[in-house]
């Protein structure tokens, strides 16, 4: 989502929809953006639908001694209590004049109720962030290079995504830093070069190593991308989508083929054998364990962490010492 007007977002109401976190994320980084530049000593808040009442909606959205104009985001939307849902309601009914409030929903069915309610209303615009298949990668990655003023062609593309994953993190990321670097038009030996070959060690190869138990090897392949310049969030991404791939294996359905298995979990069906590998070592809590260590390494890495490759071998020992329990 590019960043839209204060006009666009103030008095209104932005509602975020789907699956995909990083659209989602984006979406709010755009409408805070926006009253920012409108005005820079605006205050912006972030609460949970689930701490929601009237009240606290009433308390974030008043004017403080500072500024009238605020940004008020409110997450989970499927979970806000069944008692909160006629005052949310009204609010975005009528919102106040100097207040954009982003509503974010992680799609699902529950709260589908409130967003039949919610798209209805004249204040609300939605903003949908559903996961991206297979077919449309190409297309992110060349419009993440164009937003940065870069372009990429389309094999560039293709050999980006088998390099980096289907993590729209990972590839955002990626492309930008080949922006950044390189000079015109992004081709298929630019790729190879900042990400192919060992030296160049791949995120998504720390990752498989990391959840396959084997910390040598993890260890070994972190140190390759560390000292290749391969930036951390990329690490970080990498982790965060074996992390989610092996969750949604563990909930998909046994008897489902493998080619609607791997669109269920989000990749491509080749992937699925490495996966299946790694996740007999997993139960549901250990799983859960490394997941919130993840969450917590890309929390430190993106506070500009003192030192960003102790925080990942940290994660590295973190998640290999989960798998071998």
């Amino acid at each position: 989502m590019s960043t839209p007007s204060a006009a666009q977002v103030l008095g209104r109401v932005t509602l975020v929809t789907g699956k995909e976190e990083f659209l989602s994320e984006r979406t709010v980084h755009a409408v805070r953006a926006a009253v920012r530049a409108y005005d820079a000593e605006s205050e912006v808040s972030d609460a949970s639908a689930s701490d929601l009442t009237l009240a606290t909606l009433g308390e974030m959205a008043a004017p403080s001694l500072f500024s009238s104009v605020r940004c008020v985001v409110v997450r989970a939307l499927e979970s806000l209590p069944d008692e909160s849902v006629d005052g949310l309601l009204d609010y975005c009914a009528s919102p106040v004049e100097d207040v954009a409030l982003v509503l974010v929903h992680g799609g699902g069915q529950k709260g589908s109720g409130v967003l039949a309610k919610l798209r209805k209303l004249p204040g609300v615009t939605e903003a949908r962030s559903e996961e991206l298949k297979p077919s449309e990668l190409p297309g992110f990655v060349a419009n993440e290079a164009r937003s940065q003023g870069g372009r990429i062609d389309q094999p560039a593309a293709a050999a980006l995504i088998e390099a980096v994953g289907h993590d729209l993190r990972s590839l955002a990321a990626a492309a930008h830093q080949l922006v950044s670097d390189v000079a015109g038009a992004i081709g298929v030996e630019d790729v190879k070069r900042y990400f192919g070959g060992r030296a160049e060690a791949k995120s998504f190869a720390v990752a498989d190593a990391a959840f396959s138990g084997r910390r040598q090897a993890a260890l070994e392949e972190l140190r390759w991308a560390i000292d290749g310049g391969t930036p951390a969030v990329l690490v970080t991404s990498a982790f965060a989508g074996s992390a989610r791939g092996l969750a949604r294996l563990s909930g998909a359905s046994r008897g489902a083929r493998d080619a609607d298995l791997a669109r269920d979990v989000g990749v491509p069906p080749w992937k699925l054998r490495t996966l299946r590998d790694q996740l007999r070592g997993w139960t549901p809590g250990t799983l859960g364990d490394a997941i919130r260590a993840v969450a917590q390494a890309d929390a430190d890495i993106k506070g500009a962490a003192s030192d960003a490759s102790y925080t990942l071998e940290r994660l590295v020992l973190t998640i290999t010492g989960l798998r071998s329990r």
